[in-house]
């Protein structure tokens, strides 16, 4: 199992100036460097608290990828509806030449309406939209003289520079929280599978988890597939402690994304079936049974460490984790002190050697 973290603001101007939220987050790109853990990821959002300071992952990861040298660098995810590919197939490869072969792509659908609003694009059409745009992205990465022609966007011929250092093309992974067609298509055409337990039940994870392992083993493809999951994580010498600071930055995010998914209300879309009912996120589980449920990771180093093995139990212990560390509401003390209980008392009692990463990778 692999450990590396995602940066998920959940804050505005009101809680924390963006110049010192991104100042914080490279400090802790610093020390997961440090530390040996996988990767750092940054999301893709824009408006609200949830996520809004982010609405360029790219940019973020090119300043950490300055500061650094081993770690990996996702984007978690970035919306290809919302840029032509063209742009954006460029954009990834020049932080592949940038990081010396580091990038991990996911790409998203996107789920917020306002979003879509502001950008002039259909929801009904996010998933013709999402399918092309990746189509077109691994096609300018891996064809000189290509063509394309969709039905949103045409091109051609051209040869993309620079071209992107890992060949054929960098890691392409689908985040999906919720529709099954998205793991299995991932699957068959040999993408990788990125996902949030916290948006689903245990068994519906279990589902979806079994479903992209038989789905790529019954496409022929080499291995077993990535599968990345991400969880909130507080880690504290008391276990106390880390409970209560946990609760409250989990109130702190439930609160951001009911704001963002309020439009939901009022909102309706056939390529979302069903996403009415997220305008009631708020009234879902609470931290308890979040907790219990083994979605969100925190306590003592010696809870967290069994936490994570009663993962890899149920899930497989090839999972690699995105831990979300600072959301924004906690001290950036918090977050590092996470970082180091992890990579001192936790990663070396599962067996499991942090700077060995990218060998086992």
């Amino acid at each position: 199992m692999r450990l590396g973290i995602v940066f998920f603001p959940t804050v505005g101007p009101q809680d924390r100036p963006a110049q010192q939220y991104f100042s914080e987050a490279l400090q802790l790109v610093d020390l997961a460097e440090e530390l040996g853990f996988h990767h750092v990821k940054m999301v893709e959002h824009y408006f609200f608290p949830y996520g809004g300071y982010s609405p360029d992952p790219v940019t973020f990861l090119a300043a950490a990828a300055g500061r650094t040298r081993r770690v990996r660098l996702g984007t978690s995810a970035t919306i290809p509806a919302f840029v032509h590919p063209v742009k954006l197939a460029g954009k990834l490869a020049m932080l592949d030449n940038i990081s010396n072969g580091r990038v991990d792509a996911a790409f998203g659908r996107a789920f917020l309406p306002d979003e879509f609003k502001a950008f002039g694009i259909p929801m009904d059409e996010s998933r013709a939209r999402f399918t092309e745009s990746v189509r077109a992205v691994q096609l300018l990465w891996t064809t000189e003289d290509a063509v394309f022609e969709g039905t949103f966007h045409k091109f051609g011929p051209v040869t993309l520079l620079p071209r992107p250092v890992q060949q054929p093309h960098p890691p392409i992974f689908v985040t999906s929280a919720r529709s099954l067609d998205s793991v299995r298509e991932a699957a068959e055409v040999g993408h990788h599978l990125q996902t949030v337990p916290n948006a689903m039940t245990v068994e519906e994870l279990s589902e979806r988890v079994e479903l992209f392992r038989s789905s790529w083993r019954a496409s022929g493809h080499p291995g077993t597939g990535q599968i990345h999951l991400t969880y909130p994580c507080v880690v504290a010498a008391d276990p106390a402690e880390a409970r209560r600071k946990a609760k409250y930055d989990e109130e702190r995010n439930t609160a951001a994304i009911s704001a963002a998914v309020s439009a939901w209300r009022t909102t309706s879309s056939t390529a979302y079936p069903g996403y009415e009912k997220l305008a009631d996120i708020g009234k879902r589980a609470t931290f308890e049974e979040k907790l219990a449920d083994n979605k969100l990771l925190v306590g003592s180093p010696d809870e967290v460490r069994g936490q994570l093995g009663d993962i890899a139990q149920r899930y497989g212990d090839d999972l690699t984790l995105s831990l979300g560390i600072h959301s924004g509401h906690l001290d950036v003390e918090d977050a590092a002190t996470t970082l180091r209980l992890l990579a001192e008392q936790v990663l070396p009692k599962l067996d499991n050697d942090p700077f060995a990463a990218e060998e086992r990778r």
